[in-house]
Parts: structure tokens; C-alpha cells; sequence
């Protein structure tokens, strides 16, 4: 009988185990079934340009990725458009964004691509910026935002249904790169400063070297970026050194004295205990 009864939950937990193999086995199947998704490589960035009447290319990537996307072999055909609904509702009560309007601030002369396999279904849609009449410095910076309208051509293939915001800044020339004793102050009443350089990375756009919030080593060499539009200083969204922990943003235009040539910026640090603003002032060292 106790053989009996061993040779039972043998072949009962065999079959348990069986099972178990079976379920995951499933699953990993299903995951190959997915769908593939079309959509924009990225979900936002700025793009700088002085506002002297020339018009701007701005390439905005698209792709297609998948659990089968390297089996695909049929074009799709991507089309995108702006999303004005989308534009209205980010801006509204803002006081740093307003939405961008078609034929004033962009043209978009091709909204669509086909995406091929001898591409890697990659592409790029071409958005244009307007500078022309445009009198800076705007009150406000124009949010371009973007949404894909439909991916055809395979049925394997959908559209991923994820905006891309585009932050159009119209740009004044400016030098600001250069040494700087820096002073941040947080809304804690914390107090960091430091000697640091800021280096100008592209059209108007700049890197600074620290953040209130590390004084300290490793993180004491990661800033953040900010533009310039005729001395309106702004932080785009961005995550401090690449981690998505840490979430920053402008929470109000910053401004640059151009008789003593002080920069003042103001930011904000998303953390787990809540949102802590900052103050930065960078005073040139002669």
C-alpha cells in the first residue's frame, strides 16, 4: 500500500509539473503572436531655431517594431497628423506653451510614408518650421503635437496610438557658454553652489553641469538642458542624467540679464515624496 501510494503522488506531481511546462510554453507562443505597432521613434523633444524668416526642417523618425516585425515583408503605409485637440488641452492654463497653428508656426507637406523591409521599416516624415512674421520673443513657445492616423498594408501591423510633442523654439541669437558661479536653492531652503561651466550644445540650446539636488558625487557633473528665446529661458521636460526617476521640467520662464549677465532658472525635480522647485542664479566669473 505505501508502495502503492508513493507511485500516486509520483505520477500526480508529474502530471502537475507537465502542466506547468505546458502554460509556459503557451504563453512564450502567444508573445509571438502580438501585434507589431507603428508610431514615432521618440515622444518629444525641442527643436531651436532663430526666427529670421528661413523655414527649418524638422525630421520626425517613425518605425515599426514588434515580436514578428523582422518576418514582415509588406510595405505599410503610415500617415500622420497634427493632433489639435491634444495641443488645446496640454496648453491649456499654461503659462509657458500655447498650441502651434498649421501655416504660422509648421507646414507639414508629406503627413505620409511607406515603410519597407529593405528599410528595416524605418523612416522619416518631414515637418517644416515656419519663421517668417513670426515677432520674437513669443509670449509663449508653440507645442507641436502629433499623432499617427493609421498604419495600412498588413494586418500584422497597427498603429501604436502614441502622440509626439514637438516644442517649437523661435530663437534670438545668444552667447551665454562660458563660466559661471552658480547658486541653486531648492524650496526646501537647501543651498548648493559651485563653480561650473555652461556649454552651448545647438541653436540656442544649452547644457548646464549641476542640479541642486546633487552636491555630491557621482551626480554632482549631470545638469540639465534649457533654451533661449530672446532671453526667456525654459527647461524642457527631460530625465536628469537618463533616469526616468528623475522627471524635470520648467515651471516658469527663466531670464538673462544682458547688462550684468546673470542667468536665473527656474526648475522643477519630481520625487517620490512630491515635486521640489528650484532657483538657479549663474553670475559670469571674469
Amino acid at each position: 500500500m505505501k508502495t502503492l501510494k508513493y507511485i500516486l503522488i509520483l505520477v500526480l506531481s508529474l502530471g502537475a509539473l507537465n502542466s506547468c511546462l505546458v502554460d509556459q510554453t503557451t504563453r512564450y507562443d502567444a508573445n509571438d503572436d502580438g501585434p507589431n505597432l507603428a508610431g514615432f521613434s521618440e515622444l518629444r523633444f525641442m527643436v531651436s531655431n532663430i526666427a529670421d524668416g528661413t523655414e527649418y526642417d524638422v525630421p520626425v523618425k517613425v518605425k515599426i517594431i514588434g515580436p514578428t516585425s523582422m518576418n514582415l515583408t509588406n510595405d505599410v503605409t503610415l500617415t500622420i497628423a497634427p493632433d489639435v485637440e491634444a495641443m488645446q488641452t496640454a496648453t491649456a492654463g499654461s503659462n509657458l506653451y500655447t498650441p502651434a497653428i498649421e501655416g504660422v508656426h509648421f507646414r507639414i507637406d508629406d503627413p505620409v510614408i511607406t515603410l519597407k523591409a529593405a528599410d528595416n521599416y524605418l523612416g522619416i516624415i518631414h515637418v517644416t518650421m515656419l519663421t517668417e512674421g513670426i515677432p520674437t520673443p513669443l509670449p509663449k513657445q508653440p507645442l507641436l503635437i502629433l499623432k499617427t492616423v493609421s498604419a495600412t498594408g498588413d494586418p500584422k501591423v497597427l498603429n501604436n496610438g502614441k502622440n509626439l510633442e514637438i516644442t517649437l523654439n523661435f530663437a534670438c541669437y545668444s552667447e551665454f557658454q562660458g563660466t559661471y558661479t552658480v547658486t541653486h536653492t531648492s524650496s526646501t531652503g537647501a543651498v548648493f553652489s559651485r563653480v561650473e561651466d555652461i556649454v552651448k550644445i545647438g541653436t540656442e540650446e544649452y547644457l548646464t553641469a549641476s542640479v541642486g539636488t546633487w552636491g555630491t558625487s557621482p551626480f554632482i557633473d549631470y545638469g540639465f538642458t534649457f533654451s533661449n528665446a530672446c532671453n526667456k529661458l525654459s527647461v524642457p521636460h527631460q530625465y536628469l542624467a537618463n533616469y526616468y526617476s528623475n522627471d524635470t521640467w520648467g515651471h516658469k520662464l527663466g531670464e538673462y540679464n544682458p547688462e550684468t549677465g546673470v542667468i536665473t532658472i527656474y526648475y522643477t525635480i519630481n520625487f517620490a515624496a512630491g515635486d521640489r522647485t528650484y532657483t538657479a542664479v549663474y553670475v559670469p566669473v571674469e
